[in-house]
């Protein structure tokens, strides 16, 4: 716990039985009261290795995409009364040593939302980013601050604290079960007029940390375009959209101000 605030980790699992062991042994155990791995019907070592290490496993009895595989963690991290809950990706390409941080943000009332972003601290490239994804990860987000007004460095992060008051006000269930999950989530986060705060991560790519391919990757990139049209068209009234319910986009998200940078 931290501030008196029960901190649930999450991992979204797929194909991660290389990397799940050193994720889970680089997380802050003094201050994570739960870890939950949620695997997406794996046909690697994911689930025995989780077990081995005395986790808590729960099983998709078919591989559901990555936006399901999401939706499963934080409805039963909500269930096991999380009060903060954070994603880290189980493949070791982000670091577990800033969940102190990222939870403390939550846990001090100053942010709902702490996203860790990989191009905060411009070494990105360094880190092993491709060069294409960096590109399309700034193309993107610049796209995203425009068409939702905020003024995050990066949409494109999977390692993300929520407080639970967000997640229970979120309509998960209307966002997508594929990877555009991620950005639907934040798109949902701004019509609220959430803040949203970030972090520098460092950027470890690595052969056993998992990726989209390039097909997937475009598909994606559009499904972001498609949910910043849908929001800004219903931020302007002109069509109706789930997961931008009027009663609730009364904000602007323009006036929360830049997020946090540390």
């Amino acid at each position: 716990m931290l501030n008196d605030k029960r901190i649930i980790v999450v991992m979204p699992a797929y194909h991660a039985g290389r990397t799940l062991e050193a994720t889970w042994r680089e997380l802050p155990h003094e201050i994570v009261d739960e870890v939950i791995v949620v695997d997406d019907a794996s046909d690697d070592d994911t689930v025995a290795v989780a077990r081995s290490l005395g986790l808590d496993v729960i099983l998709h009895p078919r591989n559901m995409g990555y936006g399901a595989n999401q939706k499963s963690c934080y409805t039963e991290a909500l269930a096991r009364g999380a009060d903060i809950v954070v994603m880290v990706h189980p493949d070791y390409q982000y670091t577990p040593r800033l969940i102190p941080v990222m939870v403390e943000l939550v846990a001090s009332g100053l942010y709902p939302c702490v996203l860790a972003s990989r191009i905060l601290g411009g070494r990105a490239l360094e880190g092993g980013m491709p060069l294409w994804r960096y590109v399309a990860n700034r193309v993107l987000t610049l796209a995203g601050n425009i068409l939702l007004g905020t003024k995050v460095s990066e949409f494109h992060t999977g390692y993300r604290a929520f407080s639970r008051e967000l997640l229970q006000r979120l309509p998960l269930d209307a966002n997508s079960d594929d990877f555009v999950f991620d950005n639907e989530v934040l798109a949902e986060s701004a019509w609220l007029g959430c803040q949203i705060g970030e972090v520098s991560c460092p950027t470890r790519y690595a052969p056993d940390a998992s990726s989209i391919n390039f097909s997937r990757s475009v598909r994606y990139g559009f499904g972001c375009l498609a949910t910043g049209l849908a929001f800004r068209l219903a931020k302007m009234g002109l069509r109706g959209d789930r997961r931008f319910p009027p009663s609730a986009g009364s904000k602007d998200p323009a006036s929360t101000g830049p997020a946090s940078t540390i």
